[in-house]
Order: structure tokens, then sequence, then C-alpha cells
């Protein structure tokens, strides 16, 4: 898994955490994880906290916007990134 320069080994079954760098959460309105070349949207989370996640495997954390995905396989393997809306309008994405 590579993430922000980071390099984790995973074996299929463990888990693994996708982490974010946020400076500032609290200005965050929306952050949402997609997967894949087609960017299908697996995770959400308001600045409300209100969480939806798409597939019982993963968990959004709401205080630092990491997506843990459990009982990892094969089929999980891809580009996932994050998009990052805050209130001044401002967009991110970490891959």
């Amino acid at each position: 898994v590579f993430a922000d320069d980071e390099v984790k080994s995973v074996i299929e079954g463990e888990s693994v955490t996708l982490n974010i760098t946020v400076t500032e959460i609290k200005n965050i309105t929306v952050i949402m994880w997609k997967f894949g070349s087609n960017e299908s949207l697996i995770a959400k989370i308001s600045k409300f906290g209100k969480i939806t996640v798409y597939d019982n495997r993963l968990k959004l954390d709401n205080q630092t916007g990491s997506l843990t995905i459990t009982n990892i396989n094969t089929t999980d393997s891809g580009l996932y990134k994050a998009f990052i809306t805050c209130s001044s309008s401002r967009k991110t994405t970490h891959t």
C-alpha cells in the first residue's frame, strides 16, 4: 500500500488504514473516499459527523477522516482517493 510516500505491507485477511494529512479538520465540510479508475464513491463524512459507507468492511474515522478496510483481499487492490472540501471552498485530493 502506498500513501503519502508511506509503504505498508498488507496480507490478505488483515486490515489496512489509509490516512490523510489534514491540518484543520474543523474547516472541512466533506471528505469523500473514492476507489478505482471510475472513482466510485465508497465512503463519505460531512462536517456534521454524518458517515456513510458503502461496504460493511469499511470504517471511516470521524476525527481524522482516515479509511480502514478490514478483511482485505485482492479485489481491494487499486487507487484510493480522498477528496476533501473545506468551508473556504478549497478542495484537495489525497491518493
